[in-house]
């Protein structure tokens, strides 16, 4: 269909072409003619009038009841002719049907431009909704049409989201068996650490000293691991499913707050908690209290003893901003571009932990349409900014 339509397109655009210069042509032959004429009689009066003086007048009469039009030249310019008055009769109807054609032409023209402009600006559009459609998720086949101008835009753009697609596909293929084996060798963790565990009570009935308290805290460390990679394994998984629900930020800091009460208080670190008026968010209770309390964890941990983890809130017209800051020397600038990465340990990490507090924090709060970035204060210690946004 799209063929048949450039080839009419092309017709038009050809007939209209062909009308103008047809009526430009015309237009020139009659005025070539006229001037033809005119030199022809004008000579002609000039002889008559050489060789019988006494008939110049005579023969002017007779070339006044011809109707003067245009400027002339030569004998009977002298007398006020022109070419015009010495051309054929039709010379009118001759105008008229070139200003017709010459009309016809440009609408022909203008129809056939317009027509063209028409086709051009369905062609982006159906590509154009095309790609939004890709955007949102929702993109079909997109079929050829025919042959123009914008076919070979139209494959290439089919190739590389086809490409794209497929891409995508392996990427979620590849993090799916991640979240399997990571499960995997997570829950295969279970069983060397419950037989540890029970080893480990038997042998403090028995044995008494340093050693049984170092296998303790390994095995703590050990069972605290095992529970993140699973907890990570059904987030990269896709299962791990959180409520939206309306949640108070001053009642989301407090509890977070008070469940590292004990890893404060060994610390010798204070949260303040200032309440700014009820402002809420759209976010699951409990895991975002357990991201919000990796947060804090993770400032208490760089604060020096006796220092106080603050934290604000706020809400804007895009967004609610929740901030947590120490009063710690702040992040090292070689750090700040892995602090989320997974089992990644900054230089001023603390001891004993493994790496996942921070990832996974900012997978829950990016599931929950927030974001989350770290910096250091110009006033000095470091701190988090998270931003949930309303829509």
């Amino acid at each position: 269909m799209t063929g048949k339509k450039n080839t009419a397109l092309l017709l038009g655009l050809m007939l209209a072409v062909s009308l103008i210069a047809a009526s430009v042509s015309a237009l020139l032959t009659a005025g070539l003619e006229s001037r033809l004429q005119f030199q022809t009689l004008s000579a002609l009066c000039g002889s008559v009038a050489q060789r019988r003086p006494d008939a110049e007048q005579t023969v002017l009469t007779v070339v006044k009841e011809r109707p003067a039009q245009e400027a002339g030249e030569g004998f009977l310019a002298r007398y006020g002719y022109r070419p015009a008055d010495f051309s054929q009769p039709g010379r009118k109807t001759i105008c008229l049907f070139i200003a017709a054609g010459s009309l016809a032409g440009a609408l022909l023209f203008a129809l056939t431009f317009i027509l063209w402009r028409r086709r051009q600006t369905e062609r982006i559009q159906a590509l154009t909704q095309y790609l939004q459609g890709v955007n949102a998720g929702r993109a079909g086949v997109l079929l050829q049409e025919g042959e123009d101008e914008f076919s070979k835009l139209q494959d290439e753009i089919y190739k590389t989201v086809t490409s794209l697609y497929q891409t995508r596909d392996a990427a979620l293929e590849a993090k799916r068996s991640f979240a399997d084996n990571l499960y995997n060798i997570a829950h295969q963790l279970k069983t060397p650490v419950t037989s540890i565990s029970l080893s480990l009570q038997m042998l403090e009935k028995q044995v008494s000293g340093q050693y049984p308290e170092q296998i303790e805290k390994q095995l703590s460390r050990l069972t605290h691991l095992e529970e993140a990679l699973l907890l990570l394994s059904r987030a990269d998984a896709g299962t791990l499913l959180l409520a939206r629900q309306d949640v108070d930020v001053f009642t989301l800091l407090t509890l977070a707050a008070d469940g590292l009460h004990e890893v404060m208080e060994e610390r010798g670190v204070s949260v303040d908690i200032p309440e700014l008026g009820q402002v809420r968010i759209q976010a699951d209770m409990e895991w975002t209290m357990e991201a919000v309390m990796n947060l804090l964890k993770d400032c208490a941990e760089h604060s020096p003893a006796g220092g106080t983890v603050r934290c604000a809130y706020e809400r804007e017209p895009l967004y609610t901003s929740i901030r947590i800051w120490d009063e710690g020397p702040g992040f090292a600038r070689e750090d700040m571009p892995y602090l989320f990465q997974r089992f990644y340990r900054g230089r001023n990490a603390a001891p004993g932990g493994i790496g996942i507090g921070l990832a996974l924090a900012k997978e829950i709060i990016e599931a929950q349409n927030g974001t989350i970035r770290a910096q250091n204060r110009p006033e000095g210690g470091g701190g988090f900014e998270i931003h949930f946004y309303c829509h």
